[in-house]
């Protein structure tokens, strides 16, 4: 039997998930500490971290980051975090995902998988690829 979220509930994993497309750091960081989970999910499986990447939000990243988010949590489709940030060009963002774990491989396609889609030498370099 499937329950119907509570409107407020909804409401605010609304607005966290805003504020990591906005890259309120500050702000996320609050709700996190104050019990919004780090790894929390929307519908299509997107993290407040791929959020936060995808819109190029190192700052906001880095502070999910350290309140334990997972840098490597794939979407419905496979994308990780590390792989949209390639994909976008955001170089402070894919550093931040680094310095918190990310896994180049993870990730269909991966963050090397895009890196040699798009002739990207110098990540592929500091991916360890070839």
């Amino acid at each position: 039997m499937s329950e119907t979220p509570d409107p407020e509930v909804i409401e605010l994993a609304s607005k966290v998930f805003d504020l990591a497309r906005t890259g309120d750091a500050e702000a996320l960081a609050a709700y996190v500490d104050a019990g919004v989970p780090a790894n929390l999910t929307n519908d299509k499986g997107d993290s407040l971290v791929m959020l936060a990447a995808y819109h190029g939000h190192a700052a906001a990243v880095s502070a999910l980051l350290e309140r334990g988010a997972d840098a490597d949590r794939a979407n419905d489709r496979g994308q990780t975090p590390l792989a949209g940030a390639v994909f976008k060009g955001e170089d402070a963002v894919i550093r931040a995902l680094l310095a918190g774990g990310a896994n180049p491989e993870s990730g269909t396609p991966s963050a090397v998988d895009t890196a040699r889609m798009f002739g990207k030498a110098e990540l592929l370099e500091l991916f360890g690829a070839r």
